[in-house]
């Protein structure tokens, strides 16, 4: 699975790539000696993309991507409030709301539970909203434990449907005319919530959660957007109405125009599922010869779980054509790596761009598609992200 070079990327990402990093079947692949990203072929040179910022602190660099798991180093964080200061000895987690039996944890009672695994990609929703803002991604392993199991033995009450998670992370907010203060939160229905892939996760790649990413306790869901994952989980609240915060119901709602019957409805949703995605990471060149450049193109391709069935890729107005996917490593909620040839380019300027298509025969749509042409709101990029490159001669 060639995303990179060792002579490009030494051995910053060798613990990940060396280290147990998976559950089940793919535990053993992972863990394995021979685990690393295959060396791109010798003479390969990384073609610098044009008109992109480099990739700043702290967020994935696709140019230099060659682990599967991401190395802390490359982990975006994003606070809509203020990062709170913790002390873990004092930290509690709190169940209230519609069930027979409130609880209150703290951290030893969390880490007493039984632990769970999930892999999964991490994506901002607005990830690929602009130029300087495609980085905002990562593949994790995370530890914690079951959301679902721990409601159920705090008693559900049957008039209960909606569950709300709240940060510890606060901020002054005006609605309408009136000025309070408000924690962060975020709300799925109950049935959601009951997901047993959900997790209360205090461990990502075998190591605690940095404080910036939501230590010491986060809400896990693979195949929803980061949002979704409310970062220094304090109360867990179960309610009878809908929860309408800022952030459901007001940020992180997509509104878009749709056609029907002729004219453009506009329809506002609140972001949630992660939508099929695929991006060019890297393309590599060769030396020229008989007057072409031997070019190379390397990327990901993500979404919600539902199984990838091939992905595309054209260079500038010519037919698409099919990538390889690699065949491991794998897991439904993660990214899987792809590359292609593309054979021998003309020397000069170029357009690089892929597209995903699902099990659904859903296509990942390109900017002028009404999905996102008719969309109003920067949540939600998840259109064709066409790379533009440069081949000297």
């Amino acid at each position: 699975m060639p995303l990179s070079s060792s002579k490009k990327s030494p051995t910053r990402r060798e613990a990940l790539q060396t280290g147990a990093v998976s559950v089940g079947a793919l535990l053993a692949y992972m863990a394995s000696a021979d685990f690393a990203f295959a060396a791109e072929q010798e003479g390969e040179e990384l073609v610098p993309f044009l008109d992109v910022p480099r990739s700043r602190p702290n967020m994935l660099d696709w140019e230099t991507l060659d682990s599967w798991l991401t190395p802390q180093d490359q982990v975006f964080s994003v606070a809509h409030y203020n990062q709170p200061k913790i002390d873990p000895q004092e930290f509690k987690l709190e169940i209230t709301g519609l069930v027979d039996k409130p609880k209150t944890l703290t951290v030893d009672d969390i880490h007493a539970l039984p632990t769970e695994e999930r892999l999964m990609t991490l994506e901002c929703s607005g990830n690929g909203a602009g130029k300087g803002f495609i980085g905002a991604i990562y593949n994790s392993k995370w530890k914690g434990a079951s959301l679902a199991s721990l409601l159920k033995s705090c008693g559900v009450k049957p008039e209960a449907t909606e569950v709300v998670f709240f940060g510890l992370d606060r901020k002054e907010e005006k609605v309408r005319k009136v000025t309070v203060e408000v924690p962060f939160g975020r709300s799925m229905s109950l049935e959601n919530a009951l997901n047993p892939l959900n997790i209360l996760a205090y461990e990502r790649n075998g190591e605690p959660i940095e404080a910036r990413n939501g230590a010491p306790l986060r809400l896990i869901r693979p195949g929803w957007y980061g949002i979704a994952n409310v970062k220094w989980l304090t109360r867990i609240e179960l309610r009878d109405r809908r929860y309408m915060g800022r952030f459901m119901g007001r940020d992180y709602v997509t509104l878009r125009g749709e056609k029907r019957d002729g004219e453009v409805v506009f329809v506002e949703s609140s972001v949630t599922r992660m939508n099929l995605k695929s991006i060019i990471a890297r393309v590599t060149r060769q030396p020229t010869t008989d007057g072409v450049v031997p070019a190379k193109a390397y990327g990901a391709v993500w979404g919600d779980g539902t199984p990838i069935a091939k992905v595309e890729v054209k260079v500038d107005d010519g037919q698409w054509r099919e990538a390889a996917i690699d065949a491991e490593p794998r897991s439904k909620y993660c990214w899987t790596f792809f590359s292609i040839d593309l054979g021998g380019l003309s020397p000069g300027k170029h357009t690089v761009v892929s597209r995903a298509i699902d099990a659904n025969g859903r296509v990942q749509p390109s900017a002028e598609d009404d999905e996102i042409a008719l969309k109003k709101t920067y949540w939600e990029a998840y259109q064709q992200w066409p790379r533009k490159i440069e081949l000297e001669a």
